[in-house]
């Protein structure tokens, strides 16, 4: 998956409630095209919570997504080793996306940005301070560096590369990151807000791919 992952346990209490999730865009014929980086990363964070994890039941639950629609599709693992799933219809990705810059900081430190569980508490508090008209806030860490959307990896284009930020500076391994980085599109490199001005910055994940972005100046 690239991004240097590292397979560690998370230390400490789970907290009540925490489920292991991947968020993947199932096409209409059902197939779920990046399923095994998906897969990967959900064994990396059932290991570092110590959730039993069911392949076989995951393979039964995934079968039963619906056909006829692309989808976007919510697979989780709770403490006990449940598996469950979601979804519900895709809308087309529009055009670009309104950005900002939130004044919230990550902690390059903490484990649990490494694994995408549902203990996201600054995610979940700069997605809730979104202003109505705009999609998405970067997230940077205490030293300045740019990290991460709420549900995105951040990408500069400049030339035919992308740049995105590196993961000590403290951000999920994202799936359309890793595999954009396994193909020589992307590489890391520390960012700042400034260094948005020199390039095209995107928006991406695995569900809806790479999104254009107008980052918005804060008021």
């Amino acid at each position: 998956m690239g991004g240097g992952v590292v397979q560690v346990r998370i230390p400490g209490p789970i907290p009540v409630g925490l489920t292991v999730f991947e968020t993947m865009r199932a096409e209409a014929d059902g197939r779920i095209p990046l399923w095994p980086h998906h897969l990967a990363r959900l064994r990396l964070g059932c290991a570092a919570t110590g959730f039993p994890l069911d392949e076989d039941r995951v393979t039964v639950v995934l079968a039963g997504l619906p056909r006829g629609k692309v989808l976007r599709a919510r697979l989780s693992v709770d403490q006990a080793g449940r598996v469950a799933v979601t979804h519900a219809p895709l809308p087309p990705n529009p055009e670009f996306w309104r950005v900002i810059h939130s004044d919230l900081r990550l902690d390059a430190t903490d484990p649990w940005l490494r694994f995408k569980t549902s203990h996201r508490p600054i995610y979940d508090a700069a997605r809730a301070r979104l202003p109505p008209d705009i999609d998405e806030a970067l997230l940077s860490n205490g030293q300045g560096h740019l990290c991460e959307g709420t549900i995105t990896s951040i990408f500069l284009r400049r030339g035919d590369r992308f740049l995105t930020p590196p993961q000590s500076s403290g951000l999920l391994p994202g799936v359309l990151r890793g595999t954009l980085m396994a193909d020589a599109r992307a590489e890391e490199a520390l960012l700042t807000v400034d260094d948005l001005q020199n390039g095209h910055l995107y928006c991406g994940n695995a569900l809806r791919g790479l999104i254009p972005a107008l980052l918005v100046p804060a008021d």
